[in-house]
């Protein structure tokens, strides 16, 4: 099972493309925060911790009825932006609470938390220069920014996101015993590779480095890239070899070979 958690202002259906292209080597799961997709009903997340918490709680009564059919599933986690320390909090807490860690935390184009400061960038500013400044990032396509109550929704969403970013700064201490993956992308204004190197002083195994070519949001613009890393982080983890009965052949980004999740 892979566990997808989303960038500023998103929710998990920016991960539905990715379901079709890992099927069936891996299972795609994208995780909401309370109050968004498919957790619309709930009360909204109050601060970091609470949102770890609520993220917690579902992946780890997900995989307990994962494991009710198959006792030997496994799972990884994969962060985007906003979405780094948010996995890897969860990643550690749901460790704590399974005892069980994840194969491995992927982590794409975010700052680690000592480069964060405890501001709120989205305080300050007026509702028209926070579209201006979403639209500038990328992520958003133009038309869900022209105006009406979509756009108020998704103004919203990221003015949330952005009070809890604000709260990153204080993880600093956080350490895993788990191996990450860290992607950086080749011509991100916003997260440099050296940047997201940094994130190895955050797990006690050596992280894989791993640049791939875009923008910010190169890992949705080319997913296959991102599929395709992991793949091969599962491989080396199973140590499996060509022809075992769980491997299967074939994948969008080549002939490929990988364990079950």
């Amino acid at each position: 099972m892979l566990y997808c958690f989303p960038h500023a202002g998103a929710s998990s259906s920016v991960y539905r493309p990715w379901q079709e292209l890992g099927a069936p080597l891996v299972t795609v799961q994208g995780v909401d925060s309370p109050g968004r997709g498919m957790r619309a009903r709930e009360p909204r997340a109050a601060g970091f911790q609470a949102l770890v918490d609520a993220m917690t709680d579902y992946v780890v009564d997900d995989l307990r009825r994962a494991r009710q059919s198959d006792p030997d599933a496994r799972y990884l986690m994969f962060g985007h932006s906003f979405g780094t320390l948010v996995s890897l909090s969860v990643a550690a807490a749901v460790t704590l609470a399974t005892g069980q860690a994840p194969v491995r935390a992927v982590l794409s184009a975010g700052l680690p938390p000592r480069l964060h400061t405890p501001v709120n960038e989205a305080a300050s500013l007026r509702d028209d220069e926070l579209i201006s400044n979403i639209a500038a990032g990328g992520g958003t396509p133009a038309q869900l920014l022209s105006g009406g109550p979509l756009t108020r929704h998704i103004v919203r969403l990221f003015r949330e996101d952005y009070a809890v970013r604000s709260q990153f700064c204080l993880q600093a201490g956080l350490r895993v015993d788990f191996p990450v993956t860290l992607i950086a992308a080749r011509d991100d204004p916003f997260v440099r590779p050296e940047q997201m190197w940094a994130w190895s002083e955050h797990s006690t195994v050596p992280a894989r480095q791993e640049v791939i070519p875009g923008g910010h949001f190169a890992a949705f613009q080319e997913p296959e890239q991102v599929l395709q890393i992991i793949c091969d982080d599962l491989h080396s983890a199973t140590g499996c070899e060509h022809g075992a009965g769980e491997l299967i052949a074939g994948s969008a980004g080549g002939d490929r070979e990988l364990a079950r999740l």
